[in-house]
């Protein structure tokens, strides 16, 4: 079970804030934890860059609050504030400079140039490029991954009380993501690091976070834990719709609004069962394995969140239940839940 971080570092009061003519961001109320690390997830443009973005303070909301440490950021605050946060882009940006160079810039720039060959090599340690190898390589002789990696050391290097990553795996291989896990990981553990991390990686994220919200058309989604499954939608039969998973396996969903619709599946809506039924008519059945369980809210109902190919899903059931099925991270379950479950908005 994760425990809650020791005491408040954001709070976001009656937040709205708007993109052009046609989004908008809402959120009434959210707190983020000192020391946590939480996930974004949800479709493309449903406003987890924005939320980086205002968490940044590189854009100030249209209405509402972002409290940090207990405080409105005024102006002769912000220098400061935005010094302890630091935001990694989706597509970061290198000097055209050796690795060294790109990594101890951060630093120079502030003024830190005590020490700087050795929190240079500590940061490029921390994300796994062995300084002897890398130090004096140039910008155009990486990978993709290791150009991310880069990218980070040159945040870890400043040793921020808050991180921001917007889609931090996006476009690198396994070995790197995983890299990128570990050494966020271990800066958090060593310098209590916040971390808030937007990504589509849904495996990857719950593996990350402490939890993870769920972000819809600009809303939290106000179902605890809710899912979201994003299109594309084939036709299938009849009223069916499908939607492919990375295994070749697919979710069913009945008269989804648009082929790249969002479809909500309510955590309570899936029966878990440790054998695949024979005598459910539910168009679901996928076996997945348990990745985490936490307890949640007034009643200790325990939420469990399975692996299913690339597409996690989390369900809810009372503790009872979840002791008489005597669950445990890492067993293997089976999901059900009807195509009829899945709702639009």
């Amino acid at each position: 079970m994760e425990s809650a971080a020791s005491k408040e570092l954001y709070r976001v009061i009656n937040l709205r804030h708007r993109r052009g003519n046609h989004f908008e961001l809402t959120i009434p109320d959210l707190t983020i934890g000192d020391g946590e690390s939480i996930g974004l997830t949800g479709p493309s443009g449903g406003g987890k860059s924005t939320i980086l973005s205002l968490l940044s303070f590189l854009e100030d909301p249209h209405h509402g609050k972002v409290l940090f440490g207990g405080k409105t950021i005024t102006d002769n605050d912000s220098l400061s504030v935005r010094r302890s946060v630091t935001l990694l882009s989706q597509d970061p940006y290198l000097l055209k400079r050796s690795v060294y160079e790109n990594v101890a810039y951060p630093l120079k720039i502030r003024g830190e140039t005590g020490s700087l060959k050795g929190r240079v090599f500590e940061a490029m340690d921390m994300v796994g490029l062995k300084p002897d190898h890398f130090a004096g390589r140039r910008w155009h002789e990486l990978s993709g991954g290791e150009a991310q990696r880069v990218a980070l050391a040159a945040r870890l290097v400043i040793r921020p009380r808050v991180l921001l990553l917007d889609e931090p795996t996006s476009g690198v291989d396994p070995a790197n993501a995983l890299l990128i896990k570990e050494s966020i990981q271990t800066h958090r553990k060593k310098y209590g690091t916040s971390l808030v991390i937007a990504s589509h990686d849904s495996l990857w994220l719950n593996s990350a976070a402490d939890r993870v919200i769920k972000i819809y058309g600009g809303r939290i989604e106000t179902i605890e834990s809710a899912n979201l499954i994003p299109g594309p939608w084939a036709k299938e039969e009849k009223d069916l719709y499908r939607r492919n998973l990375s295994d070749g396996r697919c979710i069913y969903s009945v008269s989804p609004p648009g082929e790249k619709a969002t479809g909500i599946l309510d955590p309570s809506e899936i029966i878990v069962s440790l054998h695949p039924p024979s005598d459910l008519s539910a168009r679901n059945i996928l076996a997945g394995r348990i990745n985490r369980m936490t307890s949640h809210g007034e009643d200790r109902s325990i939420i469990i969140d399975v692996d299913i190919a690339d597409l996690p899903l989390t369900c809810r059931l009372t503790r009872q239940g979840a002791r008489q099925l005597d669950l445990l991270p890492g067993r293997e379950v089976w999901l059900i839940f009807k195509a009829s479950s899945i709702r639009w908005e």
